[in-house]
């Protein structure tokens, strides 16, 4: 099966298991997987199709459609023009809250702005007009396609009809052969679940409460941005739940919230005996591979999202998709959590055993002795990359703390100012964790005027000149040459002397256990931590594989 074809079949397969019934199609030779697909799926009774050779009467025959049924409608058309003739009702559509899903046919990107006929640009075409607007992408014969092309149409589906009805916009690119050209195999299964949609999203309705089936087999993860944090761990604790909370999602306290699910997560035999039968996601989670992969392999996935027009869903596994979710208190045996405790108690005291056998200053060990030393009431600010991670990976549960990270865009720019305008907002005690290049990518923020209002903050900046991330992920296999220029990015800049540049108190922060003492004190002030990058990835292994050997200890394994 070719890729166009593959890739026809799959929308329109997925529209149906949303609830399509009705699809209008107006005839051209860039959408012909497209008619060839739903013209199969109307011969088989699944569907109607309705064909028309004018755009614009094609269009607004499904709005018609749409507007009776209250239920999306499909139009579909060819590239170019045809297209652009779609727009009066879509815009009319968008003014009346009429629920329809545009498919428009594209040519590829390489046929783009070259005088290639019938090819303009259909890239957001429809501006404001629509609720949500996809470039789905030119398919490719790798694993992985279709569940990103399953998740795309439901959440089309979902945004189509919520929180208020309207058209969404979706660029198919289809580059040739664009009819089938055999019974040839795809690498993956093309089908969807049977039950129905890839991602059923519950209509913005008051009162609508999703209620989750009874289990204890189940596991609360909170990510960057949740809300309603402290009603779904209570809930979680009362159903036996054990929470996987990364550090910004400010959920990490109580009995039930673990330290190391990061290696818990990433020991086979633990999940293999461990794989829950739903997992309730808050928040956008992300720090970890291992726990985007329990997501990847959840049977139930339901993600809270207090917007339904925006719901993270990064490896594309989401189930259900609500506003509001009830977790039920379930009686009976506690085993399920009770194993998860265990496993992570012994995961935390191996982890702890490698990070205190000296006291030298390593990059894990001071963000787990930095959130540990904070007095109540604080807030940290984290880098983006290796200081959240490392605090992922070390943090004990505590209450009273906040933290917070700029895991929007996970951008390196402006981390220094954003800490500062923090702390000024913070009513307490303010500290910031950040690597040496992103300290040194905004040092700009360090420049206050006299009579400018200066912030109680301690920032605490890991020197392992260059980007230490780089040396935990593939690229670190490179030679150093060009390993060092173009990832590690090592810098001569001197921190005590660009402190001394803004007249800023200033720490070298010479062992481990002194970090209490350097972060002591007020106003605004730099300590540093000079690390090692190399010796830093050796430590990251020697921790992965401690926590992983005394996890498959208290297994018997």
């Amino acid at each position: 099966m070719n890729p166009a074809t593959a890739l026809a079949t799959v929308l329109v397969d997925e529209l149906l298991r949303c609830g399509m019934t009705d699809a209008v199609l107006a005839p051209g030779s860039r959408s012909a997987p497209l008619a060839l697909a739903l013209h199969a799926a109307a011969r088989a009774g699944r569907m109607r199709l309705h064909v028309r050779v004018d755009e614009r009467s094609a269009s607004f025959l499904g709005l018609g459609l749409a507007k009776r049924s209250g239920r999306p409608v499909a139009l579909v058309c060819t590239s170019g023009t045809a297209a652009a003739n779609f727009h009066p009702a879509v815009i009319e559509a968008h003014q009346s809250g009429v629920p329809l899903v545009v498919l428009t046919a594209d040519r590829p990107p390489e046929l783009r702005d070259t005088g290639a006929n019938q090819t303009i640009d259909q890239l957001r075409l429809y501006g404001t007009a629509v609720r949500w607007s996809c470039e789905i992408g030119v398919p490719e014969d790798r694993p992985g396609m279709v569940a990103y092309w399953r998740s795309l149409v439901s959440r089309a589906w979902g945004l189509a009809l919520a929180p208020s009805p309207g058209p969404v916009h979706l660029n198919a690119s289809f580059r040739e052969p664009l009819i089938p050209d055999g019974d040839d195999g795809w690498c993956e299964p093309l089908d969807g679940d049977a039950t129905g949609a890839w991602t059923r999203v519950r209509a913005a309705t008051p009162g609508s409460v999703l209620h989750v089936p009874p289990t204890r087999r189940g596991v609360l993860v909170v990510g960057d941005g949740a809300a309603n944090v402290k009603r779904y761990v209570a809930a979680a604790s009362m159903a036996g739940w054990p929470v996987l909370a990364e550090p910004n999602g400010n959920a990490r306290y109580g009995d039930h919230a673990l330290s190391s699910h990061h290696f818990l997560l990433g020991t086979p035999e633990f999940m293999e005996r461990h794989r829950p039968e739903v997992v309730v996601t808050l928040g956008k989670p992300g720090l970890s591979r291992p726990l985007l992969s329990l997501l990847r392999r959840a049977e139930e996935h339901i993600v809270v999202a207090p917007d339904l027009t925006r719901w993270p869903d990064p490896v594309r596994s989401a189930t259900q998709v609500a506003q509001e979710v009830e977790i039920p208190v379930v009686s009976g045996d506690d085993g399920w959590l009770r194993s998860w405790r265990t496993a992570d108690l012994a995961a935390t005291r191996a982890v702890d055993a490698v990070l205190d056998a000296g006291d030298e200053v390593s990059e894990p060990r001071l963000a787990r002795d930095l959130v540990a030393s904070m007095p109540g009431g604080s807030l940290l600010f984290c880098a983006a990359s290796m200081p959240i991670r490392d605090l992922d990976q070390t943090m004990r549960p505590r209450r009273g703390i906040r933290i917070m990270v700029n895991r929007g865009a996970s951008g390196i720019d402006g981390l220094v100012s954003t800490a500062m305008g923090a702390a000024l907002a913070h009513s307490g005690r303010s500290y910031a964790l950040l690597g040496d290049l992103a300290f040194l990518h905004d040092q700009n923020g360090l420049i206050l005027g006299p009579h400018e209002p200066r912030p109680d903050l301690a920032i605490v900046v890991v020197n392992n000149q260059g980007g230490g991330i780089f040396s935990l992920l593939p690229q670190a296999a490179l030679p150093d040459d060009p390993f060092e220029r173009v990832f590690g990015t090592p810098h001569e800049a001197d921190l005590a002397y660009l402190a001394a540049a803004h007249r800023l108190p200033y720490t070298l922060l010479e062992s481990a256990s002194d970090l209490p003492k350097a972060i002591s004190g007020q106003g605004l002030r730099i300590v540093e931590a000079r690390t090692d990058r190399e010796a830093n990835a050796a430590l990251h292994a020697r921790m992965r594989r401690a926590a992983q050997e005394a996890v498959r200890a208290v297994m018997g394994g």
